[in-house]
């Protein structure tokens, strides 16, 4: 069986990765639209190695009759459009904030929660933050073996995680810096170019980031309600991959070599941990792959039950398009996606 697929938000990094996700997974598709603003109408995107893409516009199209819309145009665009599409009979899976903790909106990463995927009632499906999923596909495992009782991540994002608008302020803040010209921050609050900002979204109340309270209630709602966590989140002079800082306090004893063998056997998770020169992944390493590469795995002294590990993953793939293409993939498999008996709840 093919389906119908429409990618909203498709001129931005996020949908192209998409479309070239589609592509490389060679997912079923039977007809493909690329949708964005009326801005971008009439402009061309590449599809697979061959094929090229007419952008229509998102505010005229009737998505009736279409299996399954992949949204990242921003939590604005996606609180109108992705409603009348779910409406029409399209599932949605948005990848922006929106509807993430909205509790009736299951919040997936496949390899952690799929269970989720049976309780769509409205017909969207949320991905979560970038950052978000790279940790708790390497969290998954662990509080399987141990329970997870507190995590404390620091968090070095890439610029792509802003857009492509965040690149290509880096590029060019790079090249004024190495010739002297003047440099006026715009998309950040701060010089980006070899320089760390550790600020990220707007600031809360509490003193968190928005970016760091996603983190920290996402992954309650992924994982497990019962575990704390604290975050910081700094952008740092990358253009692709995140980097994590992780800190895990458990409820049981730690095995670490349990820990090794079950990460070496989880889906999604590459442990790449030797203690030598070099023996570990870099953001720069993991662009372009699926994967969320752990590293420098050791116990924690400092805590009765704890474990420290370095963890990074494609912001832009894994942390958004991958994740998103994964989620449709696994409603295929529940009998869901182009299923109408199963859309009824929320057609």
């Amino acid at each position: 069986m093919s389906y119908r697929v429409a990618v909203v938000g498709a001129t931005g990094a996020v949908g192209r990765e998409m479309l070239k996700t589609l592509a490389e997974r060679q997912f079923p598709i039977k007809d493909i639209v690329a949708l964005a603003s009326s801005r971008s109408a009439g402009r061309e995107v590449s599809f697979g190695e061959d094929r090229v893409l007419k952008v229509q516009s998102l505010e005229n199209f009737d998505f009736k009759g279409w299996d399954v819309a992949l949204f990242s145009p921003g939590a604005s665009v996606s609180s109108v459009y992705a409603p009348k599409a779910a409406q029409a009979g399209c599932i949605v899976v948005d990848n922006t904030s929106y509807f993430r903790m909205e509790p009736d909106v299951p919040l997936v990463v496949p390899e952690v929660n799929p269970e989720a995927l049976k309780k769509i009632k409205r017909g969207i499906v949320a991905n979560p933050n970038c950052s978000t999923i790279q940790m708790v596909v390497a969290l998954k495992p662990l509080h399987d073996l141990f329970t997870i009782k507190r995590v404390v991540v620091s968090t070095y994002q890439a610029t792509g995680g802003a857009g492509k608008s965040g690149m290509d302020e880096l590029l060019h803040q790079t090249r004024a810096s190495l010739v002297g010209d003047a440099i006026k921050p715009e998309q950040f609050t701060k010089q980006i170019a070899f320089n760390c900002i550790p600020h990220i979204d707007r600031f809360m109340e509490d003193g968190f980031t928005k970016e760091e309270w996603k983190m920290m209630v996402e992954t309650k709602k992924i994982l497990d309600p019962d575990i704390s966590v604290s975050a910081t989140c700094v952008r740092v002079p990358v253009f692709i991959g995140h980097g994590e800082s992780v800190n895990v306090e458990f409820e049981d004893p730690v095995d670490l070599a349990l820990a090794r063998k079950t990460l070496n056997a989880s889906p999604g998770v590459i442990l790449h941990d030797k203690r030598e020169d070099g023996g570990y992944v870099t953001p720069l390493e993991c662009v372009g792959e699926d994967a969320s590469y752990v590293s420098r795995l050791r116990v924690d002294p400092t805590v009765k039950n704890g474990l420290s590990f370095w963890c990074v993953s494609d912001n832009l793939r894994k942390g958004a398009a991958l994740n998103a293409i994964q989620i449709a993939e696994a409603l295929i498999a529940l009998d869901i996606l182009g299923n109408k008996e199963a859309q009824k709840i929320f057609s």
